[in-house]
């Protein structure tokens, strides 16, 4: 089984990390030969999907192609080729079109009766801005009063690209949908833990909710993927304020930092769920368990006597990542980590018989880090 991931990025990482796992030969294509993902393959094509040539030369023999970009141009004359070829695109066009709008998709959860964040100008301040194009956090904005919102968007409030509603304090989980109209499977919540510029820094699992609440994310979201019509993956973020959830955004595409930790704590592993569900002729079973490990996934960033737990946008500044086993303690890491390097990166992943030993692990994981680098100065920041 040979398997194409068209996008080196961080969502590149995610699906060459799991596509190994499932057992396939991975061949990571970008257009930049400097992407993160360009480590993680059994090999590397640099190509540019929207030219005709590049598309046949790095996909011209693969059994599966997963996307991942966010590049409207590529996906398009991607969706043609599969459709063209016959080659399975795990890509659902329509469903990504709604939830890769904010605005189409808050307009969806108004028509569902969702709970959501009360929009603005109903609510009060803090405000929180977001644009509607692009995923995470992304572009997002806090703001404490009318003048620096009115100043920030001038002469145009409300902006006509932005989604502004009530910032709420909670914690922040996410969930995972597979499946096909009819047939939706929800994966394992999680809950994500975010830097002082709202980017996840940190996932674990499993969740820390009680029964009860994961059911009633569970059916919010299986609610949004009927509605949806989806095919194939779709991943949900809420916030538990007050011990209500409120439903923030939906992304109808491979997402990045939970496939991985869902993978370690159930060994779900969603890549390969995709491939079943895009390949007509695609027959062995896909992995997992009833057993679930504690699983912490974090990025860290090592520099001038400096650790750094922050967003993953940290990790898409080094060039390309490779997967290292036993990293100072941590069971695999993807990293550009060098001996000879005084700056580098880490996606530390830790597996523990249960949540509360794998937390424990990470900070003696932490603790080593610090030792060996002389560290003097740690900057494991949240939000304002």
């Amino acid at each position: 089984m040979l398997v194409a991931v068209v996008g080196g990025k961080l969502q590149g990482v995610e699906a060459a990390y799991l596509a190994h796992k499932a057992g396939w030969e991975v061949r990571v294509v970008d257009k930049n030969d400097q992407v993160p993902a360009s480590g993680l393959g059994d090999y590397f094509v640099q190509a540019d999907v929207t030219a005709q040539q590049d598309l046949s030369r790095a996909l011209a023999d693969v059994d599966l192609v997963i996307p991942a970009l966010e590049d409207d141009d590529a996906l398009t004359i991607l969706t043609r080729w599969s459709r063209k070829t016959g080659v399975p695109f795990a890509f659902d066009p329509e469903s990504y079109a709604t939830s890769s709008s904010k605005l189409k998709s808050d307009s969806l959860f108004k028509h569902l009766g969702l709970p959501v964040p009360v929009p603005w100008p109903d609510c009060g301040f803090p405000v929180l801005a977001k644009p509607s194009r692009g995923s995470g956090s992304k572009g997002i904005k806090v703001f404490h009063n009318f003048d620096s919102l009115k100043n920030y968007f001038s002469p145009v409030l409300p902006p006509p690209d932005w989604v502004l509603q009530e910032y709420l304090e909670g914690s922040l989980h996410s969930l995972e949908v597979m499946g096909v109209p009819g047939h939706y499977r929800a994966l394992q919540v999680t809950d994500l833990f975010v830097d002082e510029i709202y980017d996840c820094k940190r996932v674990v699992a499993p969740t820390g909710l009680l029964p009860e609440l994961v059911a009633e994310f569970e059916r919010l979201s299986l609610t949004i993927a009927e509605a949806l019509q989806l095919h194939g993956i779709m991943d949900v973020e809420a916030i538990l304020n007050q011990q209500d959830f409120k439903v923030l955004e939906i992304d109808a595409r491979l997402p990045s930092q939970t496939p991985i930790t869902v993978y370690g704590s159930t060994r779900q592993n969603v890549v390969h769920m995709l491939g079943k569900l895009f390949s007509d002729n695609f027959t062995e079973s896909a992995p997992g368990t009833d057993t679930l490990r504690g699983t912490v996934y974090e990025h860290i960033r090592v520099s001038s006597e400096l650790l750094e737990t922050k967003g993953e946008h940290i990790m898409s500044t080094g060039g390309p990542l490779y997967l290292r086993q036993d990293f100072f303690g941590a069971d695999e890491a993807i990293t550009n980590y060098d001996p000879a390097k005084k700056s580098w990166v880490a996606t530390l992943i830790i597996t523990e018989t249960d949540r509360s030993s794998a937390l424990v692990r990470s900070d003696r994981i932490m603790e080593e880090i610090i030792k060996r680098f002389s560290i003097k100065k740690i900057d494991d920041s949240v939000p304002d």
